[in-house]
């Protein structure tokens, strides 16, 4: 990329304010696709790799992730008359390393199975990361609008603001931005996770949905929302509160007032980095319980006992059987997978967001 493109700019705080929620929408379903498309190859080869050094046995169930969402990989029996196994992760390779997989890969299977199982993770990434982008923003604008005016009622209109001031805002509006997002979502997640783990056909879907709800009720559609809001929504007040703070900090080094896209990949790098160490407890707790819920898909029973326990008590077992240790389990692939997915997801929504605005603040002049 040149340096004139990379050195676009944000427009005034006042164009931006001119974005529409459509393109709020777009910069952050644009961003989504960027981040999939970018990190989907890495997991490839990590699955790849860790399948061929411990194969899933039929019937269980690991989890495949690209830093936006999750993605429940099932082991399946493979018919004799077939060549090529019946899961992508399944097929063998004998690679050595994660270079040699990502050479190896292309050439004997395509430049198509480098990004296996893209598709269900954009399904629910795109819309999810869309809605959750664009209501963080909004949020955001309106929550300090409200603060600052009660600043200046207090203090006066020159009064800086103070850390919590600072900090307040983007917390609150990822936090609430993040829940929204997630309640939303969660009845397709209960469907997606079936399809993928259960092997189910789009026909099985409506039986399996009435199914649910008759035996749970509507909540059923809600089961596993809880974990999944304790380790998304501190994340996501942790990630904005240090995305913010990172991103002044680096404008005030660099001494100027505008956003850019490194700015915002650097800014996304590190708050995505240290939101991840934080709350990797709550994702070993996430990760556990799929994992559990994956080897007895068939028993409903045990399903619903691992579906019904509290977060604590998962993560006290977790204790006992490991150590307090094993609430990290994973911190430093999960801070390699998180951080640049991160980066990469807020710079490309920041650089389509400033495409935009200019866009608009163009048309305006030549109104």
């Amino acid at each position: 990329m040149s340096s004139s493109s990379t050195a676009m700019t944000s427009p005034s705080s006042s164009s931006e304010s001119l974005l529409t929620t459509q393109q709020r929408m777009l910069s952050a379903g644009t961003g989504a696709i960027c981040t999939a498309l970018l990190m989907t190859p890495l997991d490839v080869v990590k699955i790849r790799l860790q399948n061929q050094a411990h194969p899933v046995n039929t019937g269980e169930c690991f989890i495949y992730s690209n830093g936006l969402m999750d993605h429940v990989c099932r082991a399946c029996d493979t018919p004799a008359k077939k060549k090529i196994p019946c899961e992508w992760y399944e097929r063998p390779g004998n690679f050595t390393g994660t270079l040699d997989a990502l050479l190896r890969i292309p050439k004997q299977e395509g430049m198509r199975s480098l990004w296996s199982g893209l598709s269900p993770t954009l399904v629910m990434a795109v819309p999810l990361t869309a809605f959750y982008f664009s209501a963080y923003d909004c949020l955001l604008a309106r929550i300090r609008e409200l603060a600052d005016a009660r600043r200046r009622r207090r203090a006066g209109a020159d009064a800086p603001r103070s850390t919590l001031e600072a900090l307040a805002p983007p917390m609150i509006a990822g936090t609430v931005a993040r829940s929204a997002s997630v309640t939303l979502v969660a009845p397709l997640e209960v469907v997606r996770t079936k399809m993928q783990s259960e092997h189910m056909r789009l026909p099985e879907i409506g039986a399996a949905v009435r199914a649910t709800a008759a035996s749970h009720g509507w909540r059923g559609l809600y089961l596993g929302l809880v974990p999944t809001l304790w380790r998304d929504v501190p994340f996501s007040a942790i990630y904005w509160a240090g995305y913010e703070i990172a991103k002044a900090r680096i404008l005030a080094m660099r001494r100027v007032n505008e956003m850019d896209f490194s700015t915002a990949f650097v800014a996304g790098a590190i708050s995505g980095s240290i939101a991840s160490i934080v709350t990797n407890p709550f994702d070993v707790v996430k990760t556990s319980r799929q994992i559990e819920l994956g080897r007895v898909v068939a028993d409903p029973a045990e399903a619903a006992r691992i579906r019904n326990e509290k977060m604590l008590t998962v993560m006290r077992r977790i204790v006992t059987q490991r150590g307090v240790r094993g609430l990290w389990t994973g911190i430093v692939p999960r801070v390699a997978k998180v951080a640049p997915a991160c980066a990469i997801m807020i710079g490309s929504y920041e650089y389509f967001k400033v495409h935009f605005a200019h866009s608009n603040a163009s048309r305006a002049a030549h109104s």
